[in-house]
Parts: C-alpha cells; structure tokens; sequence
C-alpha cells in the first residue's frame, strides 16, 4: 500500500465515528444523491468535455441519432454524466424514435423542472436535481403507465450496467 493511500485510510478511520460514515463511501456518487453539488464555472469546464458542458451547463441539444445510448439495451442504471446522480432505471427506457434515448419515468426525487420558452410554444425542461445540469425535456406522448417521454440528450448521461 502508498504511504498516501495509507495516511488516507487512517485518516478516514479516525474520524468515522465524528462524521457517522467512511470518507472512502462518500466518494461513491451512489452515497451522494441528495447531497447538492454546486461548483463554478471553471470546475465544470474541467469536469466535463466541451460537448458535455454545452449540453448540461448551456442547455443545448445534441444532434438526433447520435448518441450510442440509442442502441444499450442492457439492465442498469443511467446516471448523470455531470455528477453521477442516478436518474433513470433501464425497465423505463423505451424506443420512441426521436433519436434521443427516452423514458417514460425517472428514478425518485432524481428530476426538478422548469419551464422552457425557447420555442414559440412552453416546453417543460428537465435537469439533475443533485447539479442542476440540462438533460433535455419531457412530453406527454410517452407510453403508459406514465404517458411521459423524457427526451434526454444521451452525452448528458452515463450508463452503469447492473451487476451480474
């Protein structure tokens, strides 16, 4: 073991019974999915590529077909690529021939909402509750049970394939 990893693990260990849990789990997205992040702009610009920052920090859209998301079809889980903040299960993602990875519901309290008047007409946006980072923006031509599509921009998420 590095004398760094060590000097971290004892670390950690002296003051899990202060904080109630290991320092090494909260670097685990999963253990952080309420917790806010909020960084500046210059953090973001560091965290993501210049395609991701333009999505989730500036709200715009990629291009329909492009993503390689369209075609998983594993179980898993699809996070936020800005935070890792799980949003949608796979049983929820349908083909709904957009050309944008949809859904027809989100993981519990993993969504907040605005309303959008880019276009002529209101739309509603959606984006990472944890982040704050765009997404993309949801419908109600989606299929039941929710009657819902959440239209995602796929470079705006990562997949985490279930476990075997």
């Amino acid at each position: 073991m590095k004398r760094r990893s060590l000097i971290k693990l004892l670390g950690a260990a002296a003051i899990l019974p202060v904080v109630g849990q290991s320092v090494l789990a909260r670097q685990d997205d999963r253990t952080m999915q309420n917790e806010k992040l909020d960084l500046t702009d210059a953090q973001w610009r560091e965290r993501l590529t210049p395609e991701q920052y333009h999505i989730l920090r500036e709200e715009g859209t990629e291009r329909p077909g492009t993503s390689l998301l369209l075609k998983e079809k594993r179980p898993g889980i699809y996070a936020c690529a800005g935070c890792g903040n799980h949003l949608f299960d796979s049983s929820t993602k349908y083909e709904s021939g957009t050309g944008w990875p949809s859904f027809y519901d989100h993981l519990p309290d993993a969504l907040g909402t605005k309303k959008d008047y880019k276009l002529i007409w209101p739309r509603t946006e959606y984006h990472c509750a944890r982040c704050g980072g765009h997404h993309g923006h949801v419908f109600n031509d989606g299929p039941e049970p929710t009657g819902l599509r959440y239209c995602n921009n796929g470079i705006a998420l990562k997949f985490i394939p279930a476990e075997a």
